[in-house]
């Protein structure tokens, strides 16, 4: 049986048939109040379409990298691939950096960079009204005072701020941000930049979408393969810093 928990909540793999007469024995198991299966995700606001199979609430607090995250599973979306990667960009943090966090979610990144770094502001877009109100939760949850949660369109809002560091931890049409979040950066600032590519365009596609985004020069820090994300298909992310 392919699953994975979060918080007191068991995701089964979609693409699995179950006997669904010992949910309740299994859900025993994992010590968890419900078990779902997530059977899409829609758009750009990264909404779930989900099945629940065992139990009724689908609300949690989740526990990584000593970070909480408080989420409800049918409104909001949860990468477990991606627990390494969180904690990488925490870690590359410098002290009073300025970061922008496109595409953030509930705070995917920004409250690990939060706990686990000194950055002096973090501002944080997230387009969705559902992860928006656990963003501002999670930020209490924490206890945390350096995080600006943002309502709306990354596209329209980042070109208001600069920064020393940006994430784009979105993988669907994130080239499309590129040139927006480029713009914003302040000389020698790093982005972290996410897509899905064929294992054989990689770096190439990756690459060439930058380059078509800018006439700044920049370096290439890091190239990194988070998880396969389709059959030949890799989830993938590029640290590149401009000049």
């Amino acid at each position: 049986m392919k699953w994975k928990k979060i918080g007191n909540i068991l995701i089964l793999d979609k693409n699995n048939n179950y006997n669904y007469n010992n949910l309740k024995q299994i859900a025993q198991k994992h010590h968890v109040k419900t078990i779902i299966k997530i059977n899409k995700i829609h758009g750009n606001k990264r909404q779930p379409q989900i099945q629940i199979l065992y139990g009724e609430d689908t609300q949690t607090i989740h526990k990584e990298n000593k970070c909480l995250f408080k989420l409800d599973l049918s409104q909001v979306m949860w990468s477990k691939g991606n627990t390494n990667e969180r904690l990488r960009i925490a870690q590359l943090v410098k002290d009073n950096e300025t970061i922008i966090d496109m595409f953030a979610g509930i705070g995917y990144f920004s409250i690990p960079i939060a706990v686990h770094a000194n950055p002096q502001k973090i501002h944080s877009i997230e387009i969705n009204p559902n992860s928006y109100k656990y963003l501002k939760e999670n930020i209490k949850l924490n206890k945390i005072n350096n995080i600006n949660p943002i309502l709306g369109d990354c596209k329209e809002i980042t070109p208001h701020y600069k920064a020393d560091r940006i994430i784009m931890g979105y993988i669907k049409t994130t080239h499309h941000y590129l040139k927006t979040a480029i713009n914003s950066l302040n000389k020698n600032g790093t982005i972290h930049y996410h897509e899905t590519a064929p294992e054989k365009l990689i770096p190439t596609r990756p690459l060439n979408r930058i380059k078509k985004s800018t006439n700044r020069k920049f370096k290439i820090l890091n190239i990194q393969k988070i998880k396969k994300y389709s059959p030949g298909i890799y989830h993938i992310v590029i640290d590149a810093q401009f000049d």
